[in-house]
């Protein structure tokens, strides 16, 4: 089994300290760079009817994945503002992802997380979605599938649900985050985790979850609370801390991917890159560049292009705009005394 470390990544200009670069195209050239690659596009926190730019991100979507072929896309949560859906003939279904993603290039399969805005409406209804679309692919809550690279290298999905880890969900009244009766799922899920890293045999596991664990300050950064950078830390989440991050240690997870966050982010923790596609579109107020590689304020989505020896994530915004990149290289590709001076 592969064990993958960076080994480069690349912030092309400053703007305003949160590394946003000038324009560059995203094409077959990006995605094999280091070889033909499989690629697909990732993005979050996006259904408003087209609003907040996520009319214009999709446009965006569609040039891409267009120019990359891509193979698929991955929703990581907050599908439909601010409720949810009510049903499987709810009017959002067509107001914010059939008219709204409706380029040619973007009638591929969507793979689908939940987020805790989705758990404001009917659940159900988006697992059952998946019957009636030709692209909407939520089987069960946590779930995962496979991919093969061009190159033979097996990539493996594991989609989580992670709103039933957020102890404050269960604080909130039921009518706004209706996380009720899926406390005791957790242990399940947990364990399904991290039985399923543990007994795959793919050269890359990427882990899918809505909310972020780490966001800015990384541990051992001797930044206590209440600080000043405490509170620019804002979007840790604990929970997902003490529960999720141990089991990616463990199995060394190259890539977790996750919303919540209305911004663009990169940060890494131990062996895994934490990359946020919550920008697809309403933004946050600040984002938090502490610890992180890079944090954007712009709407937008990654691409990503995976195949044997390397994985590239690229940020693009609403414009057209890459914003950055960073690559994470497969640990079989480097000589041995270079992987084990990245064996972390």
């Amino acid at each position: 089994m592969n064990r993958p470390a960076v080994t480069r990544r690349r912030a092309i200009q400053a703007l305003g300290g949160l590394g946003v670069a000038a324009a560059l195209p995203l094409s077959r050239a990006w995605a094999e760079a280091g070889g033909p690659s499989l690629s697909f596009l990732a993005v979050g926190d996006w259904g408003r009817e087209g609003a907040f730019h996520q009319r214009a991100v999709a446009i965006r979507m569609g040039e891409s994945a267009r120019e990359l072929n891509a193979r698929f896309v991955i929703s990581v949560g907050d599908n439909f503002y601010e409720n949810g859906v009510a049903g499987v003939d709810d009017p959002a279904w067509q107001r914010s992802f059939e008219t709204v993603y409706d380029a040619p290039s973007l009638q591929i399969p969507w793979h689908v997380a939940l987020g805790n805005h989705d758990y404001r409406g009917n659940v159900q209804a988006q697992l059952d979605y998946t019957a009636r679309s030709g692209r909407w692919r939520l089987p069960a809550r946590w779930y995962t599938y496979r991919e093969l690279t061009p190159d033979g290298a097996a990539v493996e999905f594991f989609v989580t649900d992670t709103s039933p880890m957020i102890s404050g969900y269960y604080l909130e009244r039921p009518e706004t985050t209706n996380v009720s009766g899926q406390k005791a799922n957790v242990p399940q899920q947990l364990a399904w985790l991290d039985e399923a890293l543990a007994g795959s045999r793919a050269d890359w596991k990427i882990v899918v979850g809505h909310h972020p664990i780490y966001a800015g300050v990384p541990r051992g950064s001797g930044v206590g609370r209440g600080s000043r950078l405490a509170e620019l830390a804002a979007g840790d989440s604990p929970d997902l801390i003490a529960q999720l991050d141990p089991i990616l240690q463990r199995h060394r997870v190259p890539l977790y991917l996750n919303g919540h966050n209305h911004d663009l982010q990169h940060t890494q923790h131990g062996a895994t890159h934490f990359v946020c596609t919550g920008a697809g579109s309403k933004l946050a107020d600040r984002c938090n560049p502490i610890g992180s590689d890079f944090c954007a304020l712009r709407s937008g989505f990654v691409a990503v292009a995976v195949n044997r020896d390397r994985l590239r994530v690229a940020y693009r915004d609403h414009t057209g705009v890459e914003l950055h990149v960073a690559e994470i290289r497969s640990a079989s590709s480097m000589p041995v005394a270079h992987r084990r001076r990245h064996s972390t």
